[in-house]
């Protein structure tokens, strides 16, 4: 079972998680964050992390965000790996708990 990054983290990208992170399983892409389930270890130390509580265990990921699983597994095979805490996205306070932001995903 791996952490999932979910919707909120989108035109957030809080990067707090990544910081303690000990297998650097982040991706980053240009507005949002991913986890490789192949890397990820199941440390659990990345959910609490999250300002906006978009990271959740695989088991755990609400229904309606299930579509997230495989979106992290996809782009993490793309996107670059993430090591370092960098600024949240400029209005990332204004987008923080806004849903529906699937479409705004900059893949």
């Amino acid at each position: 079972m791996a952490f999932v990054v979910t919707e909120n983290c989108i035109k957030c990208k809080f990067t707090d998680c990544v910081d303690v992170c000990p297998v650097d399983c982040f991706h980053e892409g240009p507005n949002f964050l991913v986890i490789d389930p192949d890397e990820c270890i199941d440390c659990t130390l990345c959910e609490p992390e999250c300002p906006a509580n978009a990271i959740f265990a695989e088991d755990e990921v609400p229904e309606e965000q299930e579509n997230f699983i495989a979106l992290n597994a996809e782009l993490s095979k793309i996107w670059p790996i993430i090591t370092n805490v960098q600024d949240a996205l400029p209005d990332a306070d204004e987008w923080n708990g806004k849903t529906g932001k699937l479409e705004l995903l900059e893949k």
